[in-house]
This record gives C-alpha cells, structure tokens and sequence, in this order.
C-alpha cells in the first residue's frame, strides 16, 4: 500500500482530497498546521475529518505565521474583506508562502515515513487568486523535493498529488458527495466562530456557498446567520 502524507485543513477542498485518497487505496497521513490562523475550528474539524475517513495518523504541528503577520488570517488588525478584490489582484486574505511552508512540513514527514506521495487539496479554478494554487508552483516544488531529499536523490521520488486543481468547486462537491462526505463537519470559513459556524460574508463563504448551488444541491453548511 502506498503511504501518502495528505494536507488537511479541515475544510471542503482538502477532506475531498483525503477522501480520494483513501478511495485510490493510499495509506493517508494527514497533517494539519496551527499555523497563527483566526480560529481553531478548522482544526477541530479536520481531526474529526481525520478519524472519519480513516487516516493512519494525524498530525497537528504548530507553526506561529502570526508573529509575521501580513494576512488577514494571521493578523487581527487586517480586516477579511466581505467582497471579492479586483480581478487579477491577490487579496489580502494571501497568507505569504504558506503553502509552500505547508508542503516543507508534510515534505519532511513524507521522507521519514517512506511516503511516495504527498496531497494537497490546490485549487485553480475557483479559487481566491493565490499564486500557491497553481500548477506551476505545484510542479515547481515537487521537483524542489525530489533536489531537496535523501529520498529523491537515491531514486525514490516523492509526487505531489493535486487531484482537485482542475476541477471548479461544483464538480469538487459532487465528488465528496459520491465518497460520501459529509460537508457539513468540515470548515472552510476564513473566520468561523468557536462552534466552527460560518460568517457566510468572507470570500471562502462566497465560493463554498456558490459551489453548492451550482452542483443542484443544499448548502450543509452551519452559519451564525443566514448569509447574504
């Protein structure tokens, strides 16, 4: 069985991506990063991800971004826009390099736990502009890996899986629907509250909820108020 180091949010994107995962016979590790982000319900919820889709382990690794700050995900005094930026400009919920941060972490679990392969839920399609979702970055680090590790180096390569990246997020739900995940305990809100509810305001709110209209099907999602 392949082992396979699977990056874990906690929201939608990345529990379809766990659920692939599993569905493709992968042996899953799923690794989460208490990162400095505004809430810690996604963390919640990716723990119950976790032990719902069968992860091996999972693993939750604090790596402080805030004390950088410079996102609106890791600094209180940066407002989540409500609205959708101008096209073509990366808005100010961008967390900088956090992705490629991520990757560096699951890289290195990958490497002790023989993992061929690491999964990553990126998403170029409907997506909030991030330039770490795009294919090019993702083929970018995996040869980055396979340069930066024993593993690569003695010809056992790692693979970054990307399974959702062309898939806009209709098509994304439709696919966790058939593995039969339930959407309703992941959160993809950029500022849930405690309880894990969604503002139903923040750009991530806006694609998750039009994503679902567009697949036909009712939105699961628990918010603290009807959105608008």
């Amino acid at each position: 069985m392949t082992r396979a180091v699977v990056l874990l949010s906690g929201g939608l994107d990345s529990a379809t991506v766990l659920g692939l995962a599993r569905e493709q016979g992968r042996e899953c590790f799923a690794l989460s990063l208490r990162y400095g982000q505004r809430h810690a319900a996604e963390l919640d919820a990716a723990a119950r991800i976790a032990r719902t889709l069968g992860a091996a382990r999972h693993e939750i690794v604090d790596l402080d971004l805030s004390r950088f700050g410079g996102s609106a995900l890791t600094d209180a005094s940066l407002a989540v826009p409500e609205r959708p930026g101008a096209p073509g400009t990366i808005p100010v919920t961008y967390v900088p390099a956090r992705n490629t941060i991520m990757l560096a972490v699951a890289l290195g679990w990958a490497e002790v736990l023989q993992a061929g392969e690491i999964h990553f839920g990126a998403n170029a399609v409907d997506y909030s502009g991030y330039p770490d979702c795009r294919p090019a970055f993702v083929a970018a680090f995996e040869q980055l890996a396979n340069l930066a590790t024993k593993a690569g180096i003695e010809g056992r390569p790692i693979h970054v899986r990307t399974p959702i990246i062309d898939m806009p997020k209709a098509a994304i739900i439709r696919e966790g629907v058939r593995l039969g995940i339930d959407y309703s305990a992941t959160v993809s809100c950029y500022q849930a509250d405690e309880q894990g509810r969604a503002c139903g305001t923040c750009d991530a709110c806006r694609i998750r909820r039009e994503g679902f209209a567009a697949a036909g099907l009712a939105d699961p999602t628990r918010y603290r108020q009807p959105p608008r």
